[in-house]
């Protein structure tokens, strides 16, 4: 049986946590742990939603080579290249390539957006070796074009470019020392901490994944001498692997948007990291780094959530073997599906790590991801057990946290929905099932009226009831007589809600009513596009983008809904009265 590269890191992982576990006991036994468990969960899950994302992306991995090598190729010859000569040859020519990509992965921008989730761990182990990008994909296929020219086949390609990864894993670890002889051949533990750190020294050297010939060549190569201080030049501070894998492309984006000269806008992606046109230094000026204003990221995290995390990162852990077991005979769409699910659970234990969250969030995020991905998959019974636990955590949540008539009325809405959405589970309920949402955004319309005045931006109530007499335009050749009034009667009470939650955070300004404005929105495109596949025509793997954007709108919603404090504090707040938003 051939094992595909994800089955292979599959079979792998349990020896990268007996060796995790070795390493964390050894630490212990010499008072030199180098562990956090927020730190190696974060990590690990970076590097799970890498492989995940690579799955998803093979056809950028495997996929161009293998179209490159059948028509750029110079010389064929596959007996060759899989004679152990071949492979060798195959392996050293690989991990010179590879030092060119790792190289540009620390000197230009864009690169290094990709590659700096590999360094933002402030530790120095293991775990930190599994902690990869979901974004290299995309660009790093150009790298080993030489590859494809010389004629490597794909199998050879893929098999070495594994090798050359997993030997990387060992030198993640600050408990081997130096190791004489080896250390001038080959990359080892003393010569990748260097590669690690961000001490002045040490900066962008020792890229070689198995020699560091290449380094001592090239002109890179360092050795290790001062301890070693490690993360990037420009702290995550976060948990979340979202942010991880896009901080930096929101950096570079952000000043290549404020930058005056065209010129600058796009040199900022080419540029090395750190690099900015001086007009957007001097608008949007960073603190200078010093390594003596180092601090470590660590938010508090009490036992019990601790524990809960733990769990939890156990139980996705599990998970993504499986996706990744069976991902290469997934139909693309699926193999999405089930990423997204996995990158929602991630988040949010990453998000209550970092106290972002609470732990009944957590659960609600994971039972919306559940229920969204097994309604995709025509999971009926499955469906009907997390679609209504969904909800109910949110109505938990609400109950346990708020009080007064503010709370009364989210829970009333969220209980409307609630029955919606065990009506709406059954053939020939979807009447009730409307008549329940109907009555859930009258109760949004009234939770957020408190505060701020009734719709408050009249522009953003002709847009939303635009858009809902376009949309009931759309369907009306398509319904009954009955469904023609239930239906306008709906999209009247919808979108004067999301009118309301949209002057309402034009009128407050702060994130938490943005936040709730998203939802609003978001809950208006879950309704259009379960509208338009139940009358109008099939929506291609409807369930998914219905109950995707119906969860996040929900979460948006309980997460951030607030009391305003009243008109009077509104006046207090701007000096003025609230006045409808331009």
């Amino acid at each position: 049986m051939q094992l595909s590269p994800s089955q292979v890191i599959v079979l792998a992982t349990p020896v990268f946590f007996l060796a995790i576990a070795v390493e964390y006991a050894w630490g212990r036994a010499r008072g030199r742990d180098t562990y956090r468990l927020n730190d190696a969960i974060n990590s690990i899950s970076l590097g799970m939603l890498s492989e995940a994302t690579g799955a998803l992306l093979a056809v950028f991995r495997i996929g161009i080579y293998t179209a490159l090598a059948g028509h750029i190729a110079l010389w064929r010859d596959d007996a060759f290249w899989l004679s152990p000569a071949g492979w060798l040859l195959a392996l050293l020519f690989y991990d010179f390539c590879y030092y060119w990509q790792h190289r540009t992965g620390h000197r230009v921008g864009l690169f290094w957006a990709a590659h700096v989730v590999h360094h933002q761990s402030q530790e120095y182990n293991l775990s930190t070796a599994l902690r990869q990008p979901s974004t290299y994909a995309f660009l790093n296929w150009m790298f080993y074009i030489p590859l494809a020219l010389a004629g490597v086949p794909p199998l050879v390609f893929a098999v070495v470019a594994l090798v050359d990864l997993l030997y990387q894993f060992w030198v993640h670890t600050e408990h081997v020392g130096r190791l004489g002889w080896f250390d001038r051949w080959f990359c080892s533990p003393s010569n990748h901490r260097v590669h690690h750190a961000v001490n002045d020294g040490y900066l962008d050297r020792n890229y070689g994944g198995i020699l560091i010939v290449w380094d001592r060549l090239f002109g890179t190569f360092r050795e290790e001498g001062e301890r070693c201080v490690y993360g990037t030049r420009a702290p995550l501070q976060s948990w979340d692997p979202l942010w991880s894998n896009l901080e930096v492309y929101w950096a570079l984006a952000h000043d290549s948007w404020h930058a005056r000269s065209w010129a600058d806008k796009l040199r900022v992606w080419f540029k090395p990291p750190g690099w900015r046109p001086a007009d957007v230094a001097e608008r949007f000026p960073r603190p200078a780094f010093a390594l003596e204003r180092v601090a470590r990221f660590h938010p508090p995290m009490g036992k019990g959530v601790a524990w809960f995390a733990g769990v939890q990162f156990a139980v996705i852990l599990w998970g993504v073997a499986l996706f990744l077991w069976n991902a290469d005979q997934m139909p693309l769409a699926r193999a999405g599906m089930w990423l997204a699910a996995v990158t929602a659970a991630l988040w949010a234990v990453g998000a209550v790590m970092q106290g972002r969250i609470s732990v009944l969030e957590v659960l609600l995020v994971e039972a919306a991801a559940l229920a969204t991905a097994t309604a995709a998959e025509g999971w009926i019974d499955a469906h009907r057990v997390f679609k209504p636990l969904a909800m109910l955590l949110a109505i938990a949540w609400v109950a346990r946290r708020r009080q007064g008539r503010f709370a009364g009325v989210l829970v009333a809405a969220l209980a409307l929905c609630l029955a919606g959405d065990v009506f709406l589970m059954f053939d020939g309920f979807f009447i009730p099932g409307l008549a329940s949402f109907l009555a859930a955004h009258l109760c949004y319309l009234l939770l957020f009226r408190q505060g701020v005045p009734w719709f408050p931006s009249a522009r953003a109530l002709a847009a939303t009831l635009a858009v809902a007499a376009a949309m009931y335009a759309v369907l009306f050749p398509h319904l009954g007589p009955v469904l023609k009034v239930a239906v306008a009667a709906y999209a009247v009470a919808i979108a004067l809600m999301a009118a309301q939650a949209i002057g309402r955070a034009a009128v407050l300004r702060d994130g938490a009513a943005i936040g709730v404005a998203v939802g609003a929105v978001l809950f208006m495109a879950s309704d259009a596009i379960l509208a338009i596949n139940k009358f109008a025509q099939p929506v291609p793997l409807a369930p998914l983008w219905i109950l995707a954007t119906y969860y996040a709108a929900q979460v948006l919603i309980v997460h951030n809904a607030q009391p305003a404090g009243g008109a009077a504090a509104l006046t207090r707040r701007t000096g003025s009265r609230p006045a409808a938003a331009a």
